[in-house]
C-alpha cells in the first residue's frame, strides 16, 4: 500500500506541475493566434483524448514524465496555405518569446499562488534559539552565545529555525564574512556581530548547516519516554510499551533519551538489565539490542523503540498572521528568494563549490513528495511550490531543447534581425540532448546511491 499511495502521490505532483508549465504556452499561444494541435500530459501511447471545437487534442499518455504542446509549425510539415497566419514560426519574434517563457513564467505563478494561501492561513515556526556553541567554532569567534536568539543573518530577518536554515543554505560554499544579529531572552535590544566564512561546507555531500557554524538548535531536555514500539522488535519482545519511561540499564542511571540511545547503539547483541516505569508499576526485564550495519558500515544495537517528543515552550512559538496584500507581498518575496537561491545553487555546483551529489531525481522527488503529504496539506503545498520554482528556473536555462534554449535562439534573432541558421540550431539541439541526458543519468545515479 506504501508503494502504491507513492506512486499516486509523484504521479498526482507531477501532473499538475506539467499540466501548469503547459499550459501557459498553450494560453499565451492562442492569444498569440497560434494553432495548437495537441496539449498532451505524458509522452508515448495515449491512453485517453479528446478533441475541442477549435481541433485542439488533448490526451494523457501513458509515460507520466513530462508533457508537451503541439503547435501548427512548417518546420514539424506542411501547413495548407490558409493556416500559414497560425504557424507558430510565422509568428513575430516577440510573439515567439512569448509563448516560450508563459511555461516557466506559469510554473513561478503557481509558487506565488501556494505561498499566498500559505500565507493567508498563517505561518507558524520556533524561533531560533541557540542551545549550544562549540568552542573554537565560527559562531564562538563571532560571540555568540548558548540562549540567545539568532534574528537576523545578513541583515535577513530570521524569525524562525526554517527561516535561519534557509538563509545559512544560501551561504554554502562562501569565502567571506557572515553577520549575525543576536538578542538575550526578555530584551529587545539587539547586538551584531560578524564570522568569517573561508569555503564554507564547500563540497559536503550532506552539509550541516548549524553543525558547520558551531550551533546546536536548542531544544527541550528529552526523557527516555517510548513513543512507538517497533513490531517485532527487541522491545516488543519483552512487553515494552508506548508511554515506558527508561530507568537504568545495568544499573546505570538514563535520564536522557539519548543517553539510552547511546547505552543500545554501544551494545549490540549483548544482555542489557532494565528497569522501566509504566504508570505506577516498576518493572524489570532483559534485552537484547539487534546487531545492524548504520551509514558508516560500523555495527550498531537497536532494540526497535522510538521517543516521544515533549513540546517546545510555548514561548518560542512564532506565528504569522497577514491580510491578503502582505501575503501576496511576502509570496512574491518568497518566491523571488528561491528563483534566486535555485540559480545560485546551479553557479556554486558548477564551480565545485557544491557538491554534484546534491543533485535529485525522480526518486528523491518522490519520497519528498511522500514523505511532505503525509506531513499534511501544508506542508505538501509548500513542496509544491518549491518543485514549482526549481523546474520554472531549470527551464530557462540557455540548453537548447529546454525553453531557455528556445529563448536563446530567438534573443539572438531579435537581436540579429534573422533567423540563427538552422545547422547552428540543430547542432545546438544535439548538445543541449548531450547535455540533459547526461544530468538526468547523474540525477538517477544519486537517487539509487541514496537508496
Amino acid at each position: 500500500m506504501d508503494m502504491l499511495y507513492t506512486i499516486a502521490i509523484t504521479l498526482a505532483t507531477l501532473a499538475v506541475l506539467v499540466a501548469v508549465h503547459e499550459f501557459g504556452h498553450f494560453w499565451v499561444a492562442r492569444r498569440c493566434g497560434v494553432k495548437v494541435l495537441r496539449f498532451s500530459i505524458g509522452f508515448g501511447t495515449r491512453l485517453l483524448r479528446w478533441t475541442d471545437r477549435q481541433g485542439t487534442e488533448y490526451s494523457i499518455s501513458a509515460i507520466p514524465l513530462g508533457g508537451y504542446v503541439k503547435m501548427l509549425d512548417e518546420r514539424e510539415g506542411e501547413v495548407a496555405p490558409e493556416e500559414l497566419d497560425r504557424a507558430f514560426n510565422r509568428k513575430p519574434v516577440g510573439q515567439r518569446i512569448a509563448v516560450v517563457s508563459a511555461g516557466p513564467l506559469a510554473n513561478f505563478l503557481l509558487a506565488i499562488v501556494a505561498y499566498w494561501g500559505l500565507f493567508m492561513a498563517g505561518e507558524t515556526g520556533y524561533a531560533p534559539v541557540i542551545g549550544e556553541v562549540e568552542a573554537g567554532s565560527i559562531a564562538d569567534v563571532a560571540g555568540l552565545e548558548a540562549g540567545q536568539e539568532i534574528v537576523a543573518v545578513d541583515g535577513r530577518e530570521t524569525p524562525t529555525w526554517q527561516a535561519l536554515s534557509f538563509r545559512l543554505l544560501d551561504r554554502i560554499g562562501d569565502t567571506g564574512t557572515i553577520e549575525f544579529a543576536v538578542r538575550y531572552p526578555d530584551s529587545s535590544m539587539v547586538y551584531e556581530s560578524e564570522g568569517t566564512l573561508d569555503r564554507w561546507l564547500a563540497g559536503e555531500e550532506q552539509p550541516d548547516l548549524l553543525g558547520g557554524l558551531g550551533l546546536a538548535m536548542y531544544t527541550p531536555e528529552v526523557p527516555p519516554v517510548v513513543g512507538q514500539v517497533v513490531a517485532g522488535g527487541a522491545a516488543d519482545r519483552i512487553g515494552m510499551q508506548p508511554g515506558d519511561l527508561v530507568l537504568s540499564a545495568d544499573g546505570v542511571e538514563l535520564p536522557l533519551w539519548m543517553d539510552w540511545v547511546d547505552y543500545v547503539r554501544e551494545r549490540p547483541g549483548q544482555v542489557i538489565d532494565l528497569q522501566y516505569r509504566r504508570g505506577d508499576q516498576l518493572l524489570s526485564a532483559q534485552i537484547v539490542p539487534e546487531a545492524i550495519e548504520d551509514e558508516s558500515g560500523a555495527t550498531i544495537g537497536r532494540v526497535g523503540v522510538a521517543v516521544e517528543l515533549p513540546e517546545m515552550p510555548p514561548e518560542l512559538l512564532r506565528r504569522f498572521d497577514r491580510g491578503p496584500l502582505q501575503a501576496l507581498g511576502a509570496s512574491l518575496e518568497r518566491t523571488g528568494d528561491l528563483v534566486v537561491f535555485t540559480l545560485s545553487s546551479i553557479k556554486k555546483m558548477l564551480v565545485g563549490l557544491i557538491s554534484p551529489k546534491n543533485l535529485s531525481g525522480p526518486i528523491t522527488i518522490a519520497k519528498v513528495a511522500t514523505a511532505s503529504a503525509k506531513s499534511g496539506l501544508e506542508a505538501y503545498i509548500g513542496f509544491l511550490a518549491l518543485l514549482s520554482v526549481s523546474l520554472g528556473v531549470l527551464n530557462l536555462l540557455p540548453i537548447p531543447v529546454l525553453d531557455g534554449g528556445h529563448l536563446l535562439f530567438y534573443f539572438a534573432e531579435l537581436l540579429a534581425g534573422r533567423p540563427v541558421p538552422e545547422k547552428i540550431q540543430a547542432l545546438g539541439y544535439q548538445v543541449g540532448l548531450f547535455l540533459v541526458l547526461g544530468i538526468m543519468i547523474l540525477a538517477l545515479y544519486n537517487d539509487f546511491s541514496r537508496l
